[in-house]
């Protein structure tokens, strides 16, 4: 326990020097630049927040390419302002294309954090073509189904047929060998439940056994 919490205290110390080392060198490129006051100060902490934003995408597993673009983006303005502080950069006549990536960075940083932070994550697809989402764990689930598609995975239950008394069922044949004497024609469920008088789901079973 010791050993890991020393490890981890390790991290965060050569987290925060590094961090504030970077903080301090990208304030100078911007001084340098021109951009002076608290305007320096914005300098890195557009840079270290676009950096957050890209590392939290990568994490989420979702539109890679793009986090990684604007993560590699942050980190070379991080590291650009590190190297260029370490004497290869004459502080005192900066060149003019480095005045001009200084001042259209902040354009560039609200671009790529707004992307990163307020673009859709793609919705996902299983093999069947069933969209599925993403918990607060990051584990796909599928959609619950609508009361349509449950009620096509259930299986239909028949109901029986109605019991029908023999008298009926032959009355009914007369019926409907009168009908096919006087019209030529087999009569129909409907003309059957008309001419015997009965609800219509015993005159479908009396038409059943015709």
């Amino acid at each position: 326990m010791r050993a890991h919490l020393a490890r981890v205290d390790a991290v965060l110390v050569q987290a925060l020097i590094a961090a504030a080392l970077s903080f301090a060198h990208i304030h100078d490129i911007a001084m340098a630049a021109g951009q002076d006051g608290w305007k320096a100060w914005a300098y890195p902490i557009s840079v270290d927040l676009l950096l957050v934003a890209a590392w939290r995408r990568l994490r989420s597993g979702t539109a890679k390419a793009a986090a990684w673009c604007w993560f590699v983006i942050a980190l070379t303005a991080s590291l650009g302002a590190n190297v260029a502080t370490a004497g290869l950069l004459d502080m005192t006549d900066v060149p003019a294309w480095l005045r001009i990536l200084v001042a259209g960075w902040p354009a560039v940083a609200f671009l790529g954090g707004t992307l990163l932070a307020h673009t859709a994550p793609k919705t996902a697809t299983d093999e069947n073509g069933t969209e599925l989402i993403e918990d607060q764990e990051g584990d796909p689930e599928t959609t619950p189904e609508t009361p349509a598609q449950l009620a096509a995975i259930e299986p239909t239950v028949s109901t029986p047929p109605l019991p029908v008394p023999t008298a009926l069922v032959n009355h009914a044949r007369k019926v409907a060998a009168e009908h096919r004497t006087r019209t030529g024609a087999p009569i129909d469920t409907p003309t059957l439940r008309a001419r015997l008088g009965v609800p219509a789901p015993l005159a479908e079973a009396i038409a059943a056994q015709l």
